[in-house]
């Protein structure tokens, strides 16, 4: 009875120390300068599409937010984690849509073996062009508004680019990783890569326009802060 009870205090402490080792990793990403004037994408080519952009689009390859910061950066910890350590992929999937004649999100993370479910909400013909280079390509026409389809990715990859065939101003990028500690900024700049264990990482920032960036950090047993600053060309 005793070293029944023994056993689970163990057990317990070794949770617990487990739980309180792990913290967040929480900040924002800084836009310097001025914000680039978005391009104006004609929409002409599909009549569906310039019934609900009769004005046309405004690109989404830089979006500086109200507060200075920038949207759409993945940021996610490139070095450091435990060697071996497996993350099992969740089961739920990561919801790709085709909505307005845009990809949403722009910017995602997606772990190796997760489901991706992808949508076609619009009334036209989509397509989605998957360029990985470390998994196996996939290009999927979908005619049917309310079809969906479900793919993966079978390696890490930072980024896998995916394009629309039909609607060339399309564009989104997916960051697939073997682990969960990856964040995208919104509409504040902010991200909160949560759990991530005590030690120091190298943890970078990926933006479509202004490449990388990449910084040290170690995290102990209450949650850190961290910045990126990205500057105008």
């Amino acid at each position: 009875m005793k070293t029944f009870r023994l056993f689970w205090i163990i057990v317990f402490a070794l949770t617990f120390c487990s739980a309180a080792q792990a913290a967040a990793l929480n900040g924002k990403v800084v836009f310097e300068g001025a914000a680039p004037a978005p391009e104006k994408l004609k929409t002409d080519a599909d009549p569906t599409c310039k019934m609900i952009h009769p004005d046309g689009l405004m690109s989404d390859s830089v979006i500086v937010n109200a507060n200075g910061t920038l949207k759409n950066v993945f940021v996610y910890v490139k070095e450091g984690l435990p060697a071996g350590q497996k993350y099992e992929a969740p089961k739920d999937s990561v919801k790709f849509d085709q909505h307005g004649c845009q990809y949403s999100p722009k910017v995602f993370g997606i772990q190796v073996g997760q489901p991706l479910e992808i949508l076609n909400s619009d009334d036209t013909l989509h397509n989605v062009h998957s360029l990985a280079k470390n998994s196996k390509q996939f290009n999927l026409g979908m005619p049917i508004k309310g079809m969906k389809l479900k793919k993966s990715f079978e390696k890490p990859e930072v980024m896998v680019k995916l394009k629309c065939e039909v609607h060339p101003w399309m564009g989104a990028y997916a960051g697939v990783l073997d682990h969960p500690f990856y964040a995208v900024t919104g509409d504040d700049g902010s991200f909160s890569i949560k759990n991530l264990p005590a030690g120091t990482y190298v943890v970078e920032a990926w933006h479509e326009k202004y490449g990388t960036q990449t910084a040290n950090i170690t995290v102990a047993d209450t949650d850190q802060e961290a910045s990126f600053t990205f500057k105008a060309a």
